[in-house]
């Protein structure tokens, strides 16, 4: 597992130059199928088998998942991309350093404790399975009635589905928002300019026409830079505005005319207006160290060749669809008003639908990736039954998983899928194993061999099933999909294993 982490690693610094934190996280767990190879190895060489068939069931299960992992390397979706080199050259490094490394420094015979009881028990338990195979197949057929139920959605459209942060989290966030009056960030309008002073006059353009759209309850509020940084004109505007010193004092005379106040007491007041009229005007660089100006600089970007405005908006909560708003209306709003590059953009329907169409490229890949699974297989085995065989407990295998994630009220992401494709990677090992060994080995390295399969059953199910209890649903998505499918794609290959001698009693 460490040198496939440490050339997965390697592999996607050199493709894509930056390695993100999510595919060194999940990318090791793809790889953890590694472990396997290590627990097949010390078996075989403590059982004696011969090597030559061990080592070409090894070289077509890792053929296997490698063209169930090259599907994530075609994805567009950059962090799949990541994941598929990820696995694919951890998986190529891991057998090649099982192959020539672990065997090299590796005694030709190894002396393992006794696991026959274990080994005895376990051939009997895998016998009762492939006597009632048909119970098993009973409950696949009721697992695709569930999965294909018409009018059912299985998978989740919402990018939302992948926050690590767990949904209690997420609810308090949001309440707290909502008590603070916070802009919720899924409504913006968006709008550039060739500098920053540009940019401020066309905020302060858009400020007019929002505040209009508030007027006629089309939106609840919004945010611009201009409520703390107005433009230079409209500063020197303001400035012109205000009444001279002598102007100023006659004015307040007359306001101040009846009243039971001397003007005498205002007199800060008129030299506070003299100072605001001879300031310096505002600049950015004012506000630095401040909050105002965490939130110029959040609403003003400046990128390589024009400035950015953003300006959140808050969808009305109130009429016949609350929180929903016009998008397309107030960007004519806005046009009409001369901000011609002005748009008014929904997040969540953008995201959601990049989101979508990422999630149905990936499955297009999948499928591929099982087109190409079958097609090595049936040229590796030359044979269609064999080819059924392995084939099936996989096809079981996820149809039963995922029936049992759609019933308790999952919906699907692109981790459970990246979770299915480990289940079938790790799972293919077993059916390929389970293939060979009833017909070909003695009864003592069919039960050994059973036995390493149950061991690297055990090491996969023990770890994603401590990732399954995780608060955090990203990793209690995967780990509870390949915990259950692994242990299920072993049960399943047993079931479906050709016929074997019976075990004695």
């Amino acid at each position: 597992v460490l040198s496939a982490a440490a050339v997965g690693v390697a592999a996607v610094a050199l493709v894509f130059g930056h390695v993100h934190g999510l595919t060194l996280a999940f990318g090791t767990t793809l790889v953890g199928e590694a472990v396997d190879y290590a627990i097949y190895l010390f078996l075989q060489r403590a059982t004696g088998q011969p090597a030559d068939r061990f080592w070409r069931t090894i070289r077509l299960g890792v053929m296997t998942s490698l063209a169930g992992f090259l599907a994530l390397m075609t994805s567009g979706f950059p962090g799949l991309s990541q994941l598929g080199v990820y696995a694919v050259s951890g998986l190529v490094a891991a057998a090649l350093v099982t192959r020539y490394g672990l065997t090299s420094v590796m005694p030709a015979q190894l002396h393992l404790r006794d696991l026959s009881g274990v080994s005895a028990r376990l051939d009997r338990a895998f016998a009762l399975a492939r006597r009632h195979r048909m119970v098993l197949v009973a409950c696949t057929v009721v697992a695709a009635v569930v999965v294909a139920w018409p009018g059912r959605t299985i998978w989740s459209q919402q990018l939302t589905e992948l926050n690590p942060v767990p949904k209690a989290a997420q609810d308090l966030d949001t309440s707290l928002r909502s008590d603070l009056g916070a802009p919720d960030l899924r409504f913006i309008a968006s709008l550039t300019a060739p500098d920053e002073q540009a940019a401020l006059q066309a905020a302060e353009q858009a400020t007019v026409v929002l505040q209009r759209a508030v007027q006629d309850g089309m939106l609840a509020s919004f945010k611009s830079p201009t409520m703390v940084l107005p433009s230079l004109a409209t500063q020197r505007a303001r400035q012109a505005a205000l009444p001279s010193e002598a102007e100023s004092a006659v004015r307040l005379t007359q306001a101040m005319h009846g009243l039971p106040v001397q003007t005498q007491r205002l007199q800060p007041f008129l030299e506070d207006l003299d100072q605001a009229r001879h300031s310096p005007l505002l600049s950015r660089q004012d506000l630095q160290g401040t909050s105002a100006a965490m939130l110029v600089d959040s609403l003003l970007v400046q990128r390589a060749h024009d400035v950015m405005v953003l300006l959140p908006l808050q969808a009305n909560d109130q009429g016949p669809h609350p929180y929903e708003l016009d998008t397309d209306g107030l960007t004519q709003r806005l046009h009409a008003a001369g901000l011609t590059q002005a748009t008014v953009i929904d997040i969540l329907t953008e995201t959601s639908g990049i989101f979508s169409s990422y999630l149905h490229e990936t499955l297009n890949m999948a499928l591929a990736g099982s087109l190409a699974i079958v097609v090595l297989l049936l040229l590796s085995l030359r044979s269609w039954q064999r080819t059924l065989r392995v084939v099936l407990p996989l096809v079981c295998a996820v149809c039963c998983v995922t029936a049992v994630l759609v019933s308790l009220g999952h919906l699907l992401t692109i981790l459970h899928l990246v979770g299915l494709l480990l289940v079938v990677a790790v799972g293919s090992n077993y059916a390929l194993f389970f293939d060979g060994s009833l017909s070909a080995l003695t009864p003592f390295e069919r039960q050994q061999t059973q036995t390493s399969l149950l061991l690297a059953n055990l090491a996969t199910v023990g770890t994603y099933g401590l990732l399954g209890l995780s608060s955090i649903p990203v990793l209690s998505a995967l780990g509870s999909t390949v915990a259950l499918g692994t242990f299920l794609a072993l049960l399943f290959a047993a079931a479906f294993a050709g016929r074997a001698p019976e075990p004695q009693a």
